[in-house]
């Protein structure tokens, strides 16, 4: 891009130290994957896997899908050789998994379930990944115990699929309930393909049945989606493809889908698992950060 009119500054920390001088034409390289944005100017990083907000709606993620646009605030600027590349879901999982790393340890070996407890008979490895087995279900745990901590996971949704993350499991009984809560894992056509009619608190990434996450952003059945959760206290933040799609401190959660309470929700540590309802949803690529 060339600005003519004097005004370099574009909105991005650290523009001024490598911006050329006025009427010299500037390189621009940006990166977007989910809201994580990353911006080269003139070859140097000037902006790291930030989350871009919605200017227009503060309380939504951005969109996933929207219109590239080249804007001024009144003085003339000029752009030349604009290109652009749409960005794959698999080279998108990489991007992502690729930053704030550190701490991260793998909890699965990808070859077998050694490590693993409860409904292991209904669980299988196959390429890599934990997948429920079709018509099978109930919970696989982690053997640790985990109080504050993070997961990565990437996570394969079949049509109509339905699982869950059980957060601090006891070890037994009904994860959506027992434990802090079951994280919802649900394909976006459930309602379409059930005919269920779904509480919003139901849909993909809620804490089931107290609070509910943005729709709209997995990636198309069968595509493996990119899932990074933090769990501190009583809160819960989850990323998913980029997009923070939960962000909820269930201390404060007193409204219950069908008003049905949740004893587990005050639970302070327990396993981390899978909560399986008869469908072969996968997960490969898990690793827990204890926080």
């Amino acid at each position: 891009f060339q600005a003519e009119d004097g005004i370099r500054d574009i909105g991005v920390t650290g523009v001024q130290t490598c911006a050329l001088p006025i009427c010299q034409w500037n390189s621009f390289r940006i990166v977007m994957v989910g809201s994580r944005v990353s911006v080269w100017l003139n070859g140097k990083a000037v902006v790291e896997h930030a989350i871009m907000e919605n200017f227009y709606d503060r309380k939504r993620p951005i969109p996933a899908r929207g219109p590239i646009q080249l804007q001024t605030h009144g003085g003339e600027i000029r752009w030349k050789n604009v290109f652009i590349r749409e960005i794959a879901g698999a080279e998108a999982n990489q991007i992502l998994a690729s930053h704030g790393k550190a701490g991260f340890q793998p909890i699965f070996s990808g070859k077998d379930l050694a490590g693993w407890n409860g409904s292991v008979n209904d669980y299988e490895v196959v390429d890599g990944a934990i997948r429920c087995k079709k018509g099978k279900g109930g919970v696989l745990f982690t053997e640790a115990e985990y109080g504050d901590f993070a997961f990565r996971a990437e996570v394969q949704v079949p049509s109509a699929g339905n699982n869950g993350f059980a957060i601090r499991y006891p070890g037994s009984g009904d994860a959506a309930y027992v434990a802090m809560t079951e994280l919802q894992v649900l394909a976006e056509d459930y309602e379409a393909k059930t005919g269920s009619k779904l509480d919003p608190r139901q849909a993909y990434g809620g804490a089931y049945g107290m609070a509910p996450a943005h729709q709209g952003y997995q990636r198309p059945n069968g595509e493996w989606n990119f899932q990074e959760t933090y769990v501190q206290g009583s809160r819960i933040r989850t990323e998913l493809n980029g997009f923070v799609i939960l962000d909820a401190d269930l201390s404060t959660i007193t409204n219950y889908m069908a008003n049905s309470p949740h004893p587990g929700k005050t639970r302070t540590k327990g396993h981390f698992g899978f909560a399986g309802h008869n469908d072969p949803v996968a997960f490969r690529n898990l690793s827990v950060k204890p926080l």
